[in-house]
């Protein structure tokens, strides 16, 4: 396990680490979530194995610390993976990242261009205001303070099989601000920020979920979209294979 600071007060961000060949790949988990969780079994699969793999954290999130006074906005999330990729030694690395951490990215590579180089974004963010069945809707439907004394609890009974396996991991206040920060999202926003990227960017939506919104204008930028079959919102369980041909750039 590797650590950084983020927060110049000593809390740390960190993350797990596979060896192998550069550029590295490093994997951002979504709202609630944990990296190596999601990501390590893709990681793992045949045409993917090789590369130095990064299976990071966000602040308030799995093994990272949780610091109550910090805002957890997307730009700061951002930072955060910044201050990883530094301490990393890594530039040009290929960000794997899920739902909220695929908004994450997109504003990683905004800011700082030097440590990104390509982008496979599954059901990524991209606007603000998520429809109100998504989770970060609902937990940011909760005020701060009435979320931490039971919303959180609410949430993990009615969030179904998969997520409160991790959600439950994750700081109630650190998942509350991350909630918000989502649905507020970022000036230029997520989607304005992806489609003027010069990287090679790569856009997976599962069938099960739906057309991706305002699809045509982000291929008209350039931005790949594949809709992958059998597939929801958590393609790297539902469809496995696709999601690794897609992080092994052979979809």
């Amino acid at each position: 396990m590797r650590q950084a600071e983020f927060d110049g007060a000593g809390s740390m961000i960190r993350w797990t680490e596979a060896p192998g060949a550069e550029p590295a790949r490093v994997y951002v988990h979504g709202l609630g979530s944990v990296s190596s969780v999601y990501h390590a079994h893709i990681a793992a699969r045949p045409g993917v194995v090789g590369r130095r793999s990064l299976f990071v954290d966000l602040p308030g999130h799995g093994i990272s610390d949780r610091p109550a006074d910090f805002g957890y906005t997307l730009e700061e999330h951002a930072d955060a993976v910044a201050r990883a990729l530094d301490e990393a030694e890594l530039t040009g690395a290929e960000l794997v990242a899920h739902s909220m951490g695929g908004a994450v990215a997109i504003v990683l590579a905004h800011r700082r261009p030097d440590l990104v180089s390509r982008l496979v974004l599954a059901e990524p963010n991209l606007d603000p205001l998520p429809p109100a069945s998504a989770g970060s809707s609902i937990i940011g439907s909760f005020d701060e303070e009435a979320f931490v004394d039971g919303g959180h609890a609410r949430v993990l009974l009615q969030a179904g099989p998969v997520w409160p396996a991790t959600l439950r991991l994750t700081d109630p206040r650190a998942l509350h601000r991350s909630a918000v920060a989502l649905r507020r999202g970022t000036r230029p926003t997520m989607r304005d920020m992806l489609v003027r990227l010069p990287v090679d960017r790569l856009c997976l939506q599962g069938e099960l979920s739906g057309e991706l919104p305002g699809r045509s204008g982000l291929e008209e930028a350039g931005v790949r979209v594949v809709s992958v079959p059998d597939a929801g919102h958590n393609i790297m369980f539902d469809n496995p294979g696709v999601f690794a041909a897609a992080v092994a750039g052979t979809l």
